[in-house]
């Protein structure tokens, strides 16, 4: 059987015959509405997110295969957090949390692309990738988490593959989303008073130097560039 590849990104739930799907199929004389209906089927819980798709058409009866690829976890963690990014200081600047069954959901999506052996073990690859990101996991440090699974808690939860949230988790979820942004704001402005107290003080100092003065004074790493003059950041 002779066949051709087509490989794109395409909105979750959003392709269409335009590029980079269209002018590609078009050529193979397959049924593109086809296509696209199928993929954007395939790819409805990935709303928002650019998802790898591979389409394989026989060249002889036109019939099609699609693979679906996954987005990144981080990607589907921030979805799942309702965030932009994640901490540029996650181990201590938290920027969200999650339930447990919504880590489960996460690993469900990515499905085979996760290394672990189980669903216990693939929950926790999710669970790593929340703690490099400053994204909490049943209200405390992701890190708490693993180490409350490999005692034995949440195994059970986790085994039974819940993924849905009540209306009440997921107002407390987002209340602490906010409270955890107003945190973080206050912790900038703290910052920012004292790079400014800082900048004052060496402003005869080179981007380098004020650099070392501003880490040296208590800001993170972080943070620092945020407080450089906006000449230095140009050159």
């Amino acid at each position: 059987m002779a066949s051709q590849t087509v490989e794109a990104l395409v909105e979750g739930g959003k392709a269409t015959a335009a590029p980079p799907l269209g002018p590609a199929l078009g050529p193979l004389k397959v049924n593109i509405g086809q296509v696209v209906a199928e993929i954007n089927k395939k790819t409805a819980d990935f709303k928002g997110m650019q998802v790898p798709v591979k389409v394989t058409v026989d060249t002889e009866d036109k019939s099609f295969t699609i693979s679906i690829g996954t987005p990144p976890a981080s990607s589907l963690v921030k979805k799942e957090a309702g965030v932009q990014k994640g901490s540029g200081n996650p181990q201590a600047d938290l920027v969200a949390d999650l339930k447990i069954q919504q880590i489960i959901k996460i690993a469900n999506m990515k499905g085979d692309s996760l290394l672990g052996a189980d669903r216990v073990a693939k929950v926790k690859e999710i669970i790593g990738t929340c703690q490099s990101m400053g994204v909490m996991v049943e209200g405390a440090p992701a890190h708490e988490a693993i180490e409350r699974i490999n005692k034995g808690e949440l195994v059970d939860l986790i085994k039974a593959g819940k993924t849905e949230l009540s209306s009440e988790e997921l107002k407390a979820l987002e209340e602490e989303k906010k409270r955890l942004a107003a945190t973080l704001e206050q912790k900038r402005k703290q910052y920012e008073t004292i790079a400014k107290q800082v900048s004052e003080k060496f402003k005869n100092a080179t981007r380098s130097q004020l650099k070392t003065r501003l880490i040296d004074a208590g800001i993170p790493a972080a943070y620092v560039d945020q407080f450089l003059p906006a000449e230095e950041k140009k050159k």
